[in-house]
């Protein structure tokens, strides 16, 4: 009963804190649990990032495959200080994510922390909660700072 609960605050927190995201997968979940199909949980779990990560990567891609980025736009991202930047910034968000994957794999209960960061995020920073990769990349970047300032 205690991940029912659980379920329903988190559905609550999702709708006050205007986070359709979260009410959605949280209810989705109780669904699930609701109606006894608890043992795809395990698959969710393993599957759903993939997933989610690839529903992510096609609306990424879309423009490429409509035509509305041009041969002349992907140019000018080799030529010029944004463009440059932002791939400097796409190769650094990349190489976190990779490293939040790792972070996530050895030590999976940080997730708690995470997800109770992100509700902090979205109901009291405005954020948008776009996953937990970028959540644990940045946790593990702060491991790493903690580890080198206090060991």
């Amino acid at each position: 009963m205690r991940g029912e609960l659980l379920l329903v605050i988190l559905i609550i927190i999702g709708l006050v804190g205007r986070s359709p995201l979260i009410a959605t997968a949280a209810s989705l979940l109780l669904i699930l649990k609701l109606v006894h199909l608890e043992h795809y949980f395990p698959s969710v779990e393993r599957r759903g990032l993939e997933l989610g990560l690839l529903f992510l990567t096609l609306a990424v891609l879309v423009p490429f495959a409509t035509g509305r980025i041009t041969w002349n736009e992907i140019y000018t991202v080799f030529t010029s200080i944004p463009g440059i930047l932002a791939l400097l910034g796409g190769a650094i968000a990349t190489y976190m994510n990779g490293k939040g994957l790792d972070l996530l794999k050895i030590d999976p209960q940080l997730t708690v922390g995470m997800v109770l960061g992100s509700i902090f995020g979205i109901l009291f920073l405005r954020g948008i909660p776009v996953g937990p990769l970028m959540a644990a990349g940045l946790t593990a970047l702060f491991l790493k700072l903690a580890y080198y300032l206090f060991e």
